[in-house]
């Protein structure tokens, strides 16, 4: 009995321990379980409930989106499209210029004579009229020789009248040959001398109306108008009223700028494409929708040792005045035909962040627009080519492209 007793407590021992065991075993696994799970799971994320989708994730800045308008949205933003098309395009050089003065049509503006400048009437910038006065000097090597003429004029008259009187002695025989010959030769030297003070005062300034009233010292002017040489714009002034000035020294330049200059520069690689008399077109970055036609007038023979470039020079006719001095534009020079491209327009084209974008109308639904990035190649008037993104014969949104992209973006925002 005693040993059964043992037999069946030895039993109960074992069995007991063999449950405790198995519920340790059974919390390590429950806690193995939960440390994985909670590894897969994102810091900060609720783990979806049964029968519960999980959150799609919010659009990222760089991601394409789709809009969604109602009639009446998308008749107050005007939103029109256009069909995807192509145009031929052609293969050509571009590069970029500085527009200049037609250097040819430079005129520099000199004072003729030293003096004081009294009174400056042009401006910079201003249109001019040939003999237009734009500046006075008071110059008193100008009285000097207005003075001079006069005396030469006097001796020149005394000298007339002393020969008239020796040809009629000579016709009684109270004078010789030989005194009048004498008297005659006298005559002509202070005519000459007469002649050169006369083409002095023309080229001080004075008129021949001012030179022709100059008949005593009370005519004598100080003042020398300097005029406008040519019509043209002031694109140089020099002077100011109160300046000391001294003879041919330079106070304005007037220009005609009708006609301009635009100075790029031409690769070595390039010289083959482009000769004197090639066509050129000029856009200019200030006005996209201004394109101008001009014609290679000269390439520079040097090329510099630097830049390995050489001086192309393009002559443009400038009537509306939409090319200024100084502005940077835009030289392409066509070299030949090329094949045809997917072009869209201008202002289908948007820029988000450092991506161009179109947005395109979702097929069977006309509230729906998707915005599709696009790669563009070159511009051409009021289309850019499209060399990524886009397909002939697709729509894209033309007026209220720019309204897209502002719900596009409120979209990402999550506004």
């Amino acid at each position: 009995m005693r040993r059964r007793l043992w037999q069946g407590l030895i039993g109960i021992a074992l069995i007991a321990a063999g449950l405790v065991s198995g519920v340790v075993w059974s919390e390590r696994r429950g806690a193995q379980k939960q440390t994985a799970s909670s590894a897969s799971t994102p810091t900060g994320a609720m783990p979806a409930m049964p029968g519960m989708p999980a959150k799609a994730a919010a659009p990222q800045g760089d991601e394409a989106v789709e809009v969604s308008l109602t009639p009446e949205a998308i008749e107050r933003a005007g939103i029109k499209t256009a069909v995807v098309g192509t145009q031929g395009t052609a293969s050509g050089i571009t590069v970029p210029g500085t527009v200049t003065t037609n250097a040819y049509r430079d005129t520099k503006v000199n004072s003729l004579v030293g003096g004081v400048v009294r009174q400056v009437s042009a401006d910079l910038g201003a249109s001019v009229s040939r003999g237009q006065p734009l500046a006075v000097v008071l110059s008193a090597e100008l009285a000097d020789a207005q003075v001079k003429y006069l005396s030469m004029q006097a001796m020149l008259e005394a000298d007339h009248q002393k020969l008239v009187r020796s040809e009629k002695l000579v016709a009684l025989g109270a004078a010789s040959r030989q005194e009048l010959e004498e008297v005659t030769a006298t005559h002509a030297g202070h005519a000459t001398e007469v002649a050169a003070a006369r083409q002095r005062l023309l080229l001080l300034g004075l008129s021949p109306d001012q030179i022709a009233g100059l008949t005593d010292a009370s005519h004598v002017v100080s003042d020398v108008v300097v005029r406008a040489p040519v019509d043209g714009t002031v694109i140089a002034r020099s002077v100011n009223p109160g300046q000391v000035v001294g003879a041919a020294q330079e106070l304005f330049v007037v220009t005609d700028l009708r006609t301009v200059w635009v100075i790029g520069d031409l690769y070595e690689k390039d010289f083959a494409g482009v000769r004197v008399g090639s066509p050129a077109t000029i856009a200019i970055p200030a006005r996209p929708k201004t394109v101008l036609n001009g014609r290679v007038a000269y390439i520079d023979p040097r090329v510099d040792q630097a830049t390995r470039t050489a001086k192309v020079r393009v002559e443009v006719l400038n009537r509306g005045m939409e090319l200024r001095l100084g502005m940077y534009v835009t030289l392409d020079f066509r070299t030949g035909a090329g094949e045809r491209s997917i072009v869209v327009p201008r202002e289908a084209v948007q820029a988000v962040g450092e991506r161009s974008v179109v947005y395109v109308p979702v097929e069977g639904d006309d509230g729906r627009f998707a915005e599709r990035p696009v790669k563009l190649g070159a511009a051409v008037g009021e289309l850019v080519q499209v060399l990524e993104g886009v397909k002939a014969g697709e729509r894209v949104v033309t007026a209220g492209s720019f309204f897209l992209r502002g719900e596009a973006a409120r979209s990402r925002s999550g506004g």
